[in-house]
């Protein structure tokens, strides 16, 4: 009787992107719903100077070979602070800290500074994901205990991919984002059809506003985006930045914006909005990824207030532009309440845990379950101001809701969550003592 073949893989650390081929990479990246982690859009986190060892993130990717060829990748970091995951784990740390434990450095796996869903590892179709999987997550362990890294993170994940984590040990931590769904729009006018009245005023009293000041706006695509764009989206950026001082969330540089010409404007829009006297230099543009059925809002900047010109830039053109091209799903990133008016609901997105100290790991396994409860009854009352007509649900199905948008029966409102936690004292690592790991087989 013949024996099965042994496969052996070929486990592989690297601290550029740029030292894996693109389309080896984007072999297994681009089947994907979301653009974030195509390799042109990393590896200009990298070599702009954004994403790098001098502002706290390490790079240090995990590729799994067979054969001479590439079967699975994870863009990983290693970290020494928090800035940049929208994950705000201060809590945690806080708590690492009154046990006297550490809690940097960490390993974190994410698009850096996207706060947008669907990260997961990389894996050929056709090979075995629960296999390398576990053996991807195996090498992350071994790495991280070598090495004195505290946990590992891995946030805004793929929800298709996160029980294969919870299987290998993860705690789960929920966390409430926004999204709009296009359940088959024809027209911008099917889109305000599902308001109330009071907001179907509202929002054409806003589109209005546009008209009646001078301002036109242009969505752009692709080759259609000029050069010179780029950088003025920088200047855009860095302008909106500055109105936050230290609550900023400034983690790129003006070269990424002006890299991304050459290898990535196929995935960007830009809504671009023009004044009557000066219509080829815009006084405000949104910068949005977009795939397939998806796009993903990202930055904003107005080098002038002009009212209702964010709402605009930011909600009402990418939804027209949606339904005009087909798309299904508009995430619009981080952001406040004021999404809830503009029909975004309220959704849960999880981020994955596995810290290596005893302690810390049972504290967090104990309790994870209260914090999410708590956080899943934020998203419901959220959902509960959606200002929609009775009987006009937009989307089908929704979780908690019965066909009419309204909570389903025996569901009690769990009441608004208490105040977040934002205190925790970050150790500083020293990431330069962390040496580039050889490769290894594993059979």
């Amino acid at each position: 009787m013949t024996g099965q073949r042994k496969i052996s893989y070929t486990v592989a650390w690297h601290n550029k992107i740029s030292e894996i081929e693109q389309v080896a990479w984007d072999a297994l990246a681009v089947p994907l719903e979301t653009p974030i982690l195509e390799w042109e859009w990393l590896r200009q986190m990298e070599v702009s100077g954004s994403i790098v060892p001098q502002t706290g993130w390490l790079p240090y990717h995990l590729t799994i070979s067979s054969d001479g060829q590439l079967i699975a990748a994870a863009p990983l970091y290693i970290k020494s602070h928090s800035a940049g995951e929208f994950v705000y784990d201060y809590m945690w740390a806080d708590v690492a800290s009154q046990l006297g434990v550490a809690y940097y450095p960490k390993m974190v796996g994410m698009c850096p500074a996207t706060p947008s869903v669907g990260y997961r590892f990389l894996i050929a179709p056709g090979e075995n994901e629960e296999r390398l999987t576990a053996v991807m997550v195996n090498q992350i362990d071994k790495l991280c205990q070598r090495h004195g890294i505290h946990g590992c993170s891995l946030n805004f994940v793929d929800p298709q991919w996160r029980p294969k984590l919870e299987g290998l040990g993860f705690s789960s931590w929920l966390h409430q984002s926004y999204a709009w769904k296009n359940p088959g729009y024809k027209s911008f006018d099917d889109y305000l059809a599902v308001f109330n009245k009071n907001q179907r005023r509202n929002i054409r009293r806003e589109r209005k506003a546009m008209a009646s000041q001078g301002i036109t706006i242009k969505p752009l695509t692709g080759d259609e985006i000029p050069r010179s764009f780029f950088s003025l989206m920088y200047e855009l950026y860095d302008k909106t930045n500055a109105r936050f001082g230290p609550w900023a969330a400034k983690y790129l540089t003006r070269e990424f914006f002006e890299g991304l010409y050459d290898g990535f404007r196929h995935r960007l829009l830009f809504m671009a909005a023009f004044k009557e006297q000066d219509p080829e230099i815009p006084v405000a543009m949104s910068f949005l990824l977009k795939k397939g059925g998806l796009i993903v809002g990202r930055y904003w900047g107005a080098f002038e207030w002009i009212n209702a010109l964010h709402f605009n830039a930011c909600y009402y053109s990418p939804i027209e532009w949606a339904i005009n091209n087909g798309v299904t799903r508009f995430d619009p990133g981080a952001g406040s309440h004021h999404k809830i008016r503009r029909g975004f609901h309220a959704e849960s997105n999880h981020s994955m845990h596995r810290f290596y100290d005893d302690k810390l790991r049972s504290i967090m396994e104990t309790y994870i379950g209260q914090v999410n409860e708590a956080e899943q009854g934020q998203i419901e009352a959220l959902n509960d101001a959606l200002p929609f007509v009775a009987g006009r649900w937009p989307v089908e199905g929704w979780p908690g809701r019965d066909p009419r948008g309204r909570r389903s029966v025996g569901e009690p409102n769990p009441g608004p969550r208490p105040d977040r936690e934002d205190a925790g004292n970050v150790e500083q690592a020293n990431l330069d003592e962390l040496e580039k790991e050889d490769s290894a087989e594993e059979e």
